[in-house]
């Protein structure tokens, strides 16, 4: 009996394998399948919401290939961090509409309101976006806490460094996030070679920098992309000079015409998915 059992235990094993192996599993393909993802980004940045001015900086900005590395989906709740007059947040909000959902963390004040004012005038485009306030150290619950996949800000942490509340930025997109959940930064990338000016007046802040104050804020690096990249700009100016700002006026124009927008670091961070790896 036990030899027959040994023998039939086998071949109930190998059934069971070659059933398994053959049984379509389309539920687990369906979960991964994210061949939607690329043609809906596409059709959001290609979209008539967007204003031609808008689009005319996408040569500088690269948003398609920007939010590929950051691994957006349609279905994420996102967090984006100062949205300013709307540039991302025009494609972020009809990528997300139908599946995900969008906050948009203002910072107050008269910039707050025109940026309201820019999505209540187009409701059928805008209408579920969630506007909240992000002013540290007062205010910082940009969405409940561990409810966001994915927490975005373009060219803001220069500013916040001159105002020295850096670290409560970073505390609350880590509070926002849920555990394993993304933090995609770009900013204006300083030389590497000269010491950062821990205000960053000209703009400018290192790489390297950049990363130590993430990862003191609990995040890991996965990984950093030249996709924004511009070995134009020697970063030897303000940013401030470089389009779109051009704040010389027509001093140097063509000079800065000629190089374009700055040369920027494209940071992908993750937080990690127990608090013992964030240490």
């Amino acid at each position: 009996m036990q030899l027959k059992h040994r023998i039939r235990f086998p071949l109930f094993v190998l059934l069971t394998l070659s059933i398994v192996a053959i049984s379509p599993m389309p539920s687990a393909r369906a979960a991964h399948d994210d061949s939607g993802t690329q043609p809906a980004l596409a059709a959001a940045i290609a979209g008539p919401q967007r204003s031609e001015a808008n689009k005319a900086r996408d040569k500088y900005r690269h948003p398609l290939e920007t939010l590929t590395f950051f691994g957006i989906k349609p279905e994420m709740t996102v967090v984006e961090i100062s949205p300013g007059a709307g540039w991302y947040t025009e494609i972020l909000a009809p990528f997300l509409k139908d599946h995900g959902k969008l906050y948009e963390a203002a910072g107050g004040g008269a910039g707050a309101k025109t940026f309201e004012d820019k999505l209540k005038a187009d409701p059928a485009v805008y209408g579920q976006v969630i506007v909240t306030t992000l002013k540290p150290p007062a205010e910082t619950d940009i969405a409940p806490a561990g409810a966001a996949d994915m927490v975005l800000t373009f060219r803001n942490v220069h500013d916040w460094l001159a105002h020295g509340n850096t670290e409560d930025y970073f505390k609350a997109f880590y509070r926002a996030l849920k555990p394993g959940g993304i933090l995609g930064i770009t900013d204006h990338r300083a030389d590497p070679s000269q010491p950062q000016d821990p205000i960053a007046k000209n703009g400018y802040v290192r790489q390297d920098y950049m990363v130590r104050m993430a990862e003191q804020a609990g995040f890991k690096l996965m990984g950093a992309s030249e996709i924004n990249a511009n070995p134009k700009d020697l970063r030897d100016h303000p940013v401030w000079y470089l389009p779109p700002t051009l704040r010389q006026g027509e001093k140097d124009r063509a000079k800065y015409l000629a190089i374009g927008e700055s040369d920027r670091m494209t940071l992908k961070f993750i937080k990690p998915a127990t608090v013992a790896q964030a240490h």
